[in-house]
């Protein structure tokens, strides 16, 4: 392949899309270019006035419910003296929050801020922009859903910015251990609920395990679904993990706090006790050690391996990974004991990856930050998300922990087809005038520009239309 072929492929397929200047700034060595973004771990941190630590927003965030919770009790006794058709109306206000206080939204002004710090911030400066795919990546990875409740949506980019970001180019087994002790992460899969049953809290209040953060540490984090794990596994790393939560309101021995308010806490009060055993190894009772100790086993495991090669491989390269390259990521993986530095420069190193047959179809998140890097738009964070929205990808909300589909069928129906020409007209109108709309796609695409679109483009009726084909072509829409 010729450079320039390549410095596209480099830029759409493992980066966030082509802006002005980038092909030019990357020609002479394509792949250099996209190692030193490895190497030099050049990853941007999201910032903003909301963007705070964990344990403040959650501060913020229980001062909010707690707010709701007086001013509900306070219109109670409204409820109490009404009848008939007004008890029913006053039951229904009763139920909802105040409409009033301006508190009402800060979980959500937390999340928009948040957004913005991304698509109108750290998305937009990178030449290729390979780290902030791979913060895409593992984000939907280890995915959590805004529509959880106010605690995930008020912390699901804090969990990004401080389990996922952080731990991009170091060793995976920290990112995971990062990941399970969040908030937003042990909100999300209900730890907080899980009590050991012979545990001190579990006699007192004859409640049990909850198994969803165990089962999807080894389904989806670590293992995956055909790693080799049993049921009974699932139940032994429940039970470890037991304890692990936020510290809330709980006390501890003589009503001491656990901790800070809205860190992470071991509870042993709530913690099954005794040794486990999971994959065969066994576990002493060594409080919240236990877990982690777990936990990294599970990181080193060969199945994690070859679970994390496939997916990297599949978002990357193709819909059907292939198995050469699974392997020789796999055995980056297990070489290096999971340094993601050395599994990124195995995947981009490979031949197999820069396969110059457009294989793979942009997602809604990747098609956007593309059309807005090449546009220069900037829109609002209330209009990006309401974009994503309509294209299928509502941002940090998927539909299960499983996170958002990484193959082409999941984005390649008519209705997504007709939503994308939506947005497409939409940017077009906001990118800046030029007065050569095919010059501006030949500086997008490089070489990937086919004789059909430029054809296309000049039988268009005007400006916007001709960049909206652009915006539109296989070429854009597929890396």
């Amino acid at each position: 392949m010729t450079n320039s072929l390549e410095a596209a492929l480099a830029l759409s397929r493992f980066g966030l899309g082509a802006r002005d200047g980038s092909l030019t700034a990357i020609a002479a060595d394509p792949r250099g270019a996209l190692r030193q973004e490895i190497t030099s771990r050049s990853l941007a941190m999201p910032t903003g006035a909301e963007l705070r630590p964990s344990p403040a927003l959650l501060i913020d965030l229980f001062a909010f419910l707690k707010a709701r919770r007086l001013e509900r009790e306070r219109k109670a006794p409204v409820a109490q003296t009404a009848n008939g058709l007004g008890a029913a109306m006053a039951s229904s206000a009763v139920g909802a929050p105040p409409t009033n206080n301006a508190m009402d939204n800060r979980p959500q002004q937390v999340f928009l801020a948040e957004v913005d710090a991304r698509f109108n911030g750290t998305m937009r400066d990178p030449v290729i922009g390979f780290p902030e795919r791979l913060a895409i990546f593992w984000a939907n990875h280890f995915a959590v859903a805004i529509s959880k409740g106010p605690e995930v949506r008020m912390t699901a980019g804090a969990f990004e910015r401080e389990a996922i970001r952080p731990h991009l180019f170091g060793r995976f087994e920290d990112m995971l251990l990062a990941v399970e002790t969040h908030a937003a992460m042990l909100a999300f899969l209900d730890n907080q609920q899980s009590i050991g049953p012979d545990s001190r809290a579990g006699v007192r209040a004859k409640r049990g395990l909850n198994e969803n953060l165990a089962r999807e540490i080894m389904e989806l984090h670590t293992l995956g679904v055909d790693g080799g794990y049993s049921q009974r596994d699932v139940t032994s790393l429940a039970r470890i993990i037991t304890g692990w939560t936020i510290e809330r309101e709980q006390r501890g021995p003589h009503g001491v706090p656990l901790g800070p308010p809205g860190t992470f806490v071991f509870n042993a009060n709530a913690h099954e006790p005794g040794p486990q055993s999971v994959l065969g190894v066994s576990y002493r009772d060594d409080g919240v050690e236990q877990g982690r100790a777990a936990l990294r086993d599970l990181a080193r495991h060969p199945s994690t391996a070859r679970h994390i090669a496939v997916k990297l491989v599949r978002h990357f390269v193709a819909d059907a990974p292939p198995p050469s390259l699974v392997s020789r990521v796999a055995d980056a993986f297990a070489r290096t004991r999971g340094d993601l530095s050395a599994v990124y420069v195995a995947l981009i190193g490979a031949d197999e990856a820069w396969n110059p047959e457009l294989g793979k179809v942009r997602s809604p998140i990747e098609y956007l930050v593309a059309m807005l890097r090449a546009s220069g738009a900037r829109p609002k964070p209330q209009a990006i998300m309401g974009m994503l929205n309509a294209l299928g990808q509502p941002f940090w909300n998927p539909s299960g922990p499983n996170g958002f589909p990484d193959t082409v069928d999941a984005w390649a129906s008519s209705e997504g087809l007709a939503m994308r020409i939506d947005a497409a007209n939409l940017i077009a109108q906001s990118t800046p005038g030029t007065d050569d709309p095919r010059g501006f796609a030949r500086s997008l695409l490089g070489p990937l520009l086919s004789s059909h679109t430029e054809h296309a483009m000049a039988r268009a009726e005007d400006r916007k239309q001709a960049l909206a084909l652009a915006y539109l072509s296989p070429e854009f829409q597929r890396r």
